[in-house]
């Protein structure tokens, strides 16, 4: 699996903007922050101008003792007051950042998992699990460290500096020059070496990061087939090659952060000598007092340590920046299956189904699968799908579900174009059993309960009866409290498809897709579940998706599709009465493997 990755100033002009925009939904907690923390930093621009004041009047000896006190303890009191007005100021402002933090980190992760919810089925499908997880919780840890860094680091970094510039050339030109020209080089310096120098490296190691939790979650989600071959040596050396990558990347990274920080500290080091050395020259030629003296070492050392930050924070902004990269690019991807502007819910009564002269082609695909096909299934008619793999029963019902968007024509129900419906009001209306069903790791009940929040125990309970899952669930030691793991593997084939059987009886919907409903279970169980399935279709349109065609005997009519047409279409009878039909030819075929199959027992 491939990843793409953008220029580094591509990435930095697509993540900042979006963190403003989530700033603007907190105008008065940005102002907040911004107000508190830049007072609290000017209150460090002025305390080393009351230092050089101390300095100045301790300096001054016994001329006049009381004078001399007096402006000792002035300069003192205002360092006192401009040390405890900083303390509580960052108190309010870091407390402000925490909140504005929160509020944005929930936001994002709840709108990416709004987003990742409402892709289309393609790219689930063609997407790890894990790898779309390690993109939400990493960008939502960069969200933090990012904002942290730009409000809490870099705003109160550029206040000194500029603060400091500003008084110390109002004093000393010349100082004031070398301040300016001084930061302007490390700055720029340090934002060309990250953007150009660590971002590329950052974005490398973090596409090998995405894909280190995809090959996790993906050996993880498949164990049961990692020991049925006994792979575990070979997933074993699967991880180990992705990880000797994963560690060069991630190493290289790591060295060009220190790298950096070293050329930072030698820029640091000629500034230091200017500013100090500029200093002396001026005290050497009586324009400076040893206050004064005092005051620019001072403000030298709180600019020192400033800048050493922004290093340090430019740094961090820009890890932050690829952090966030991929997190970005998930909340730009276009929703495929949209609802419509004017969407409203869809009213369905009898359930008619109509697929009026449709096209259709899967995206990459020249050869639609469907060509103007055109089928009409009457409201409360049992409809059987049958026809060879890859022949477009699939393909079928994933259209009246809109899991999917016709290239032309168009599906309707009820006389209603499912384009015009909003999806959620279209599949609460349509209850579906898949050929494989899928459980969450939660109980019993509430996964019977999924397809009705609402339903008391009474309700959860007759619908396990009607499905024939209520004994089995009864013997577990915790009946319907009992949580079924992940993706429902602590049951068996046949336990998790009468599961799923069990919440299309509680959806209770006027429509009804039925994958092979019963493939999974053994032949006791089977004509049970045939039993319930009668009672179930009963009342409702109900499409059956059929590999075995002993299922569909009963149906009122049988759909046979090849190579995405409607090839046949009638009863079982009238379908086994055409000489050389694609039914008959399917039919006879089981038929003669069953017979074998019989005959071996």
């Amino acid at each position: 699996m491939t990843s793409s990755r953008k220029p580094p100033r591509a990435a930095i002009s697509t993540v900042l903007p979006f963190v403003f925009q989530h700033w603007r939904r907190q105008p008065w907690r940005v102002a907040l922050v911004c107000a508190a923390l830049s007072a609290a930093t000017l209150a460090d621009v002025f305390m080393p101008f009351f230092a050089g004041r101390l300095v100045d009047a301790v300096a001054a000896g016994n001329a006049d003792p009381a004078q001399t006190w007096r402006t000792a303890l002035a300069a003192f009191a205002a360092i006192i007051a401009l040390g405890f007005a900083g303390v509580v100021l960052r108190h309010v402002g870091f407390h402000a950042i925490v909140a504005l933090t929160l509020r944005i980190m929930s936001d994002v992760a709840r709108d990416a998992f709004w987003r990742v919810q409402r892709f289309a089925s393609d790219w689930h499908a063609s997407t790890f699990a894990g790898a779309t997880v390690r993109k939400v919780t990493r960008g939502m840890n960069a969200l933090d460290l990012l904002n942290d860094t730009i409000l809490g680091a870099l705003l109160p970094s550029l206040v000194v500096l500029l603060g400091s510039m500003v008084l110390l050339g109002v004093q000393w030109p010349v100082l004031g020059v070398v301040i300016a020209l001084s930061t302007i080089a490390y700055i720029a310096l340090t934002l060309a070496v990250s953007t150009r120098y660590i971002a590329p490296a950052a974005s490398a190691s973090n596409a090998t990061d995405t894909r280190l939790g995809g090959l996790l979650a993906d050996a993880v989600s498949c164990n049961a087939v990692v020991k049925a071959f006994g792979a575990e040596d070979r997933e074993d050396e699967r991880l180990h090659g992705l990880l000797r990558v994963w560690a060069r990347r991630t190493g290289r990274t790591w060295r060009r952060y220190t790298n950096t920080g070293t050329a930072q500290l030698l820029l640091l080091l000629l500034v230091r000598a200017a500013v100090i050395g500029g200093a002396l020259l001026l005290w050497q030629a009586g324009h400076a007092s040893p206050g004064d003296l005092a005051y620019v070492m001072t403000s030298y050392f709180v600019i020192h340590g400033y800048l050493g930050d922004i290093g340090m924070h430019i740094n961090n902004l820009q890890r932050s920046v690829n952090d966030m990269e991929e997190l970005v690019d998930l909340h730009a991807q276009p929703i495929a299956i949209a609802d419509a502007p004017d969407a409203r819910p869809i009213v369905v009564q009898g359930g008619g189904i109509a697929f009026d002269n449709v096209t259709f082609h899967y995206g990459g695909h020249d050869v639609p699968l469907y060509d103007g096909l055109s089928v009409t299934i009457r409201p409360g008619e049992r409809v059987g799908l049958v026809g060879r793999s890859g022949s477009g029963k699939t393909t079928f019902v994933k259209l009246i579900q809109r899991l999917h968007d016709v290239n032309g024509g168009c599906v309707m129900i009820d006389g209603q174009d499912v384009r015009q419906a909003t999806q959620q009001s279209l599949r609460s209306q349509i209850a579906i059993v898949q050929q494989e069903p899928v459980l969450f790791h939660r109980s019993l009940a509430e996964n019977i309960a999924y397809a009705r929040p609402g339903a008391s125990q009474a309700e959860i309970e007759e619908a396990a009866r009607l499905a024939n899952a209520h004994d089995f669930i009864a013997r577990l030691p915790h009946g319907y409290a009992t949580p079924v793991g992940e993706r429902g593997v602590k049951l068996s084939g046949g336990e998790r498809q009468r599961v799923a059987l069990a919440r299309a009886f509680l959806a209770d919907a006027p429509i009804l897709i039925l994958d092979e409903a019963t493939s999974s279970l053994d032949s006791e169980s089977e004509a049970l579940i045939q039993q319930a399935m009668e009672r179930l279709m009963r009342g409702r349109t109900a499409l059956v998706i059929a590999h075995r065609l002993s299922t569909v005997r009963a149906l009122d009519r049988i759909l046979v599709f090849d190579h995405g047409c409607l090839a046949e279409e009638g009863t079982h009878q009238s379908l086994l009465q055409s000489e050389g039909g694609i039914y008959r030819r399917l039919f006879e075929r089981q038929t003669l493997a069953d017979g074998w199959l019989a005959a071996a027992e």
